[in-house]
């Protein structure tokens, strides 16, 4: 095409009615593009003038960004909102009014819809409130929290497995490790979330089983997601680590030192929208139960703790499909830090976060492992008993601390040694032992020992114990030899069968005993109880 043709298509475009583009079309867009910017001749007026040279440079380009910025807005017509006025509002002697007036409305009322479905103006949330919004018992620490419970948020994703297309588990995790030049992110999370086969609540039976080849799919804060590549799971501390695929830095966590009974903390999970669900507790003061492991400790929520007007405490999402399980998500304290990841077996448990980063400090030094030494022994804390019972403890054998024996593995060598139910474990290689929680950072301790010595999983190595002996009221140091292991400690209670009962018959005859103890020549009988299964009485 010649210059001429093209001044002609330019004349038939510019006398063309549809050639006039208001403000801020893209014609004019366009346009304003081909003309030197306000920034080219700021620019240009800056080399025209050699003593202003290297003054003021920062200061310069950010003026001559918003300046195009300005260049390229066009601002939109305010929305104002119709009306009749009082002379005009009969409809019957102004139908025209009345006409136009509705179709206004219909408009001013788009722009309204438009404007309120912005980012910024959000609708009510169906989910149910947050407790630090309607709890006014929180206000005196309100500010705080909500600090810490954003700064926390940025480390929290969803996570959800399925096998052979079929759901199997959602959870929330945190982000605990980031590698700039591969793009990846390491996420911790509980090992639930793969777990395949629960049959009994007793986790110390080691019968739970676990899919390593699941499909996870991990729910980004962008809302993408990512697939996790399953890296290790630790069956014990119920753990389990994935790589995910995450173009951008992610956020990493910073672990608490201490968690103390009583203290204020918050727990966070996602929901299947991704929304962050908030939920304010206090550390409670006690031991697991005889089927949990040692090292939890508990989140204890009262929906009615506290004032008699929060009418909003008991609110239930009737939204069927918001499911919310913050398995797998933090506990916070009042500075952002994470103080536990929550574990959810029989209760409101969380693991602490001195055992949180011991387990991911050895597994980022060894990468292969979590190691643990297995004892062959459950234990309850004195120290979470009545005071009642520890004042008549320490008044009758002047004992006040340690960790009571509640169950003895068979064939351990503990058992061997002869320590039995109700003896108390007073020192761990010397150092006094309150709680299970200390125990338990002991254990990890000497196993980093022990590998960074050069030593081996699946290894026996010797620890020393102080046991006093409550039957005997005797106090002993014994050398116990134990596992080195990362799978899931087991401790087997001790049984016999019985296959008759000694006495009468439905016929009037008696019946031989014909299995039971060795030592057994009296009469037996079977009667079920509430904390075991059945007990034998002479």
């Amino acid at each position: 095409m010649d210059d001429s043709h093209r001044g002609k298509e330019a004349k038939k475009r510019d006398s063309s009615p549809d050639s006039e583009a208001s403000p801020g079309t893209e014609t004019e867009r366009e346009a304003k593009k081909k003309r030197i910017s306000p920034g080219e001749e700021m620019e240009a007026a800056h080399l025209a003038r050699p003593e202003m040279t290297g003054v003021g440079d920062d200061q310069d380009e950010s003026v001559t960004q918003t300046q195009a910025v300005e260049d390229e807005f066009t601002p939109k017509s305010p929305i104002s909102m119709p009306y009749i006025p009082d002379e005009l509002k009969d409809p019957t002697a102004y139908p025209a009014t009345l006409a136009a007036f509705e179709e206004a409305e219909v408009k001013y009322n788009a722009k309204l819809r438009r404007r309120y479905g912005l980012f910024s103006l959000p609708r009510e949330p169906k989910v149910e409130p947050s407790c630090l919004v309607h709890q006014r018992h929180l206000l005196p620490i309100r500010e705080p929290a909500k600090k810490a419970v954003l700064r926390a948020a940025k480390s929290i994703v969803r996570l959800s497995s399925s096998v052979d297309g079929k759901p199997l588990a959602s959870c929330c995790g945190l982000w605990v490790d980031w590698e700039e030049e591969s793009k990846t992110g390491i996420v911790l999370t509980t090992a639930h979330l793969i777990r395949s086969k629960h049959p009994t609540q007793n986790h110390w039976e080691g019968t739970d089983e676990y899919d390593t080849k699941s499909n996870v799919i991990v729910h980004l804060l962008d809302g993408t997601t990512s697939d996790g590549h399953y890296l290790y799971h630790q069956e014990h501390y119920d753990l389990a680590f994935f790589k995910v695929r995450v173009d951008e830095q992610v956020e990493l966590p910073l672990f608490s030192d201490s968690v103390h009974c009583g203290q204020d903390v918050f727990r966070l999970g996602r929901d299947d929208h991704m929304n962050l669900r908030i939920t304010h507790g206090r550390v409670e003061d006690r031991n697991p139960v005889i089927y949990e492991r040692h090292h939890y400790m508990y989140f204890l929520h009262q929906k009615n703790d506290c004032l008699s007007h929060q009418k909003k405490d008991n609110y239930i999402s009737h939204e069927k499909n918001d499911k919310c399980d913050d398995d797998g998500g933090s506990v916070i304290d009042l500075d952002g830090k994470v103080s536990g990841l929550v574990n959810k077996n029989l209760e409101n448990s969380f693991v602490p976060s001195c055992i949180l980063d011991k387990c991911v400090d050895l597994w980022r030094k060894f990468r292969c492992c979590i190691p643990r030494l297995h004892l062959g022994m459950k234990f309850s804390s004195i120290k979470f008993l009545d005071p009642i019972q520890i004042e008549n403890m320490w008044r009758m054998y002047k004992i006040e601390d340690g960790l009571i024996v509640k169950e003895v593995s068979k064939e351990s060598h503990a058992e061997k040694l002869g320590i039995c139910i109700g003896d108390i474990i007073e020192r761990f290689n010397g150092e006094r032992v309150s709680t299970t929680i200390e125990l338990e950072n002991m254990l990890l301790d000497r196993c980093r020992d022990h590998l960074d010595q050069g030593g081996q999983l699946n290894e026996k190595i010797d620890v020393s114990i102080q046991v006093f002996h409550a039957e005997e009221r005797l106090r002993r140091n014994i050398s116990l030899i134990v596992d080195v292991s990362d799978g899931g400690e087991v401790v087997k209670r001790r049984t016999y069968p019985i296959t008759a009962i000694e006495g009468m018959s439905a016929s009037g005859q008696s019946s031989q005993n014909v299995a039971g103890p060795a030592h057994s020549n009296k009469r037996w009988y079977w009667k079920p109880q509430k904390e075991e299964k059945c007990s034998w009485l002479s």
